[in-house]
């Protein structure tokens, strides 16, 4: 738990029974870094808990450390607090030890009890007068020095069949007696301990070797039978090993499939194909409708086909009416910049398949904020006159209902009135009322 140069130096603050304890308190938080405060602290609680491990004096010490490691803050936030309750507590220890742990525990609320700190533990002991002292019960200390949550600590059943880590010998060299004075033990053999008693150097192997751990009994349980297997369960639970080959007609495939045409296609997108170039895409959609798949137009791709295209984008986008991705197609296709192109494109398409009236709707009031907020008054009537053609080919062809958009159409339609062809809807709109 801790090193060789720190065990020495934690014994010795236990030696120092005699030196008043804020002295020893201060020189342990000097020597001892803030982040090994808790391994010389659990060492030092694992030494108290055998009462003939160290003398009154050092379990006095060890007690004092425990509390001043973290003095500065709220005693239920210290994590050694139970080890003192409980000490505190135990019938069978001497009352001078009860008594200490007692006041040790009110120095963080009573001013007059910090005086204990300044004396040592064999002035503590030897002044102590029995019966000026009163010792509360265990339920008062864990309820005022304790969270709610450690009032009752989880106690293992094999926790309580584990053996300490370190006993007592019987045979050991009487040096080790607790009353006996300190002497020098060499084993026949071994070097000289300089500076230790047998008691000093057990304690000093005990501080670098021991862990927190007893030694508890194995939990040995016998393996759970199988469970037998049921008629639902998955298959990899049981695997088959009857495994049949499966032949991958794909491996060894012509993957130049959709290469003309994709070709064709990249070639669209730039500029305007030839008429011959336009009948080979047309015949490979025809003998492959599922080429149009593998041809490399994508949604974000569609306008550039349009612009350049609009004959192939609509052959392609009536191929593609069945996907998946048809919805982001007609996204792409309303939110782009209105042209003759795309409305032909949108007409072409109103004739051939049934396309979704929300898409139609909107494509219709995009052309209208279109033409109010172009700049150009020449370009605004080219659009407009496109517009409304456009219009009186879905209401002829009955393609809308012109009823839905009746008010939209009629208010763009007085605005324009001074067109020719927007007079000429107006008036197909007041036959249809």
């Amino acid at each position: 738990m801790i090193g060789v140069e720190d065990s020495k130096t934690l014994l010795s603050l236990l030696n120092a029974d005699e030196r008043p304890l804020e002295e020893i308190a201060a020189e342990f938080s000097s020597k001892f870094p803030r982040e090994i405060h808790f391994n010389a602290c659990c060492s030092l609680a694992t030494l108290s808990e055998d009462k003939k491990m160290l003398k009154p004096g050092q379990r006095l010490v060890a007690f004092a450390l425990l509390h001043q490691a973290y003095s500065k803050q709220q005693s239920s936030s210290n994590p050694f607090v139970s080890v003192l309750i409980n000490a505190a507590c135990d019938d069978t220890a001497e009352k001078t030890e009860r008594a200490f742990i007692h006041q040790l525990l009110g120095t963080a609320s009573s001013s007059t009890s910090k005086e204990i700190l300044k004396q040592s533990a064999v002035d503590f002991i030897k002044g102590f007068d029995p019966s000026s002292h009163a010792f509360l019960p265990r339920d008062q200390l864990q309820k005022q020095y304790c969270d709610n949550s450690q009032e009752e600590p989880y106690d293992c059943l094999f926790r309580r069949s584990a053996v300490k880590n370190a006993i007592p010998d019987p045979d050991v060299p009487r040096g080790c007696d607790a009353n006996a004075p300190e002497l020098e033990f060499t084993p026949p053999g071994a070097k000289p301990r300089i500076g230790y008693g047998e008691r000093d150097g057990a304690i000093a192997g005990l501080l670098q070797n021991m862990s927190l751990e007893a030694l508890g009994p194995q939990w040995i349980r016998p393996l759970p039978p199988r469970i037998p297997i049921q008629d639902g369960e998955h298959v990899w639970l049981n695997p088959d090993n009857t495994h049949e080959l499966l032949w991958d007609y794909g491996m060894c495939a012509d993957t130049s499939r959709g290469a003309a045409i994709r070709d064709l296609i990249a070639k669209a997108l730039k500029g305007p194909l030839v008429p011959q170039q336009q009948e080979q895409v047309l015949f490979e959609l025809e003998k492959d409708p599922k080429i149009v798949y593998h041809c490399g137009l994508t949604p974000r791709k569609l306008p550039e086909l349009v612009e350049h295209n609009p004959l192939i984008a609509v052959e392609l986008l009536i191929k593609l009416m069945n996907s998946a991705e048809i919805a982001e197609y007609f996204t792409v296709l309303v939110n782009m910049e209105m042209s003759l192109h795309s409305m032909e494109v949108v007409n072409r398409l109103t004739t051939a398949v049934d396309l979704p009236t929300e898409f139609v709707h909107m494509y219709i009031t995009n052309c209208i904020s279109s033409c109010e907020n172009i700049k150009d008054k020449y370009m605004q009537n080219r659009l407009v006159r496109l517009v409304c053609v456009f219009l009186q080919s879905l209401i002829r062809n009955k393609i809308i209902n012109v009823q839905d958009l009746f008010i939209e159409v009629q208010a763009f339609c007085i605005e324009f009135s001074r067109i020719r062809e927007a007079a000429g809807l107006f008036r197909l709109l007041k036959t249809l009322e």
